[in-house]
């Protein structure tokens, strides 16, 4: 156990008791002795690789935590490169409009 072997054919004669042989599956050479050497030792669990940052960073939760932080921070600085008379302008046209509402967009839809 724990060691990898070669795979071998091995072939035993109805017809002729007592008669066996062996052959090398990869080949097809017959062995003339029986004798099986490790190839290597079996690995049958993967390694955990250890932890990295990087692998957070890369994961889609990552990118998106690092876009959000992003937007947190340039949003108010995006916003103070506008001018305040624009900005009451459109807050004074916004409510001149006036914000529709879903009884209201209903209303006009079913009519």
């Amino acid at each position: 156990m724990g060691y990898l072997f070669s795979p071998v054919r091995v072939d035993i004669s109805a017809r002729n008791p007592g008669k066996i042989q062996a052959a090398m599956t990869e080949n097809r050479r017959a062995l003339q002795e029986l004798v099986l050497e490790p190839l290597r030792e079996e690995q049958y669990y993967d390694k955990r690789e250890p932890f990295s940052l990087m692998s957070i960073v890369k994961s889609p939760m990552g990118l998106m935590i690092g876009f959000m932080v992003l937007v947190v921070f340039l949003m108010p600085k995006l916003m103070d490169n506008i001018d305040p008379e624009e900005m009451k302008r459109a807050q004074e046209e916004m409510r001149n409009q006036g914000v529709p509402s879903l009884t209201n967009l209903l209303s006009s839809r079913s009519s």
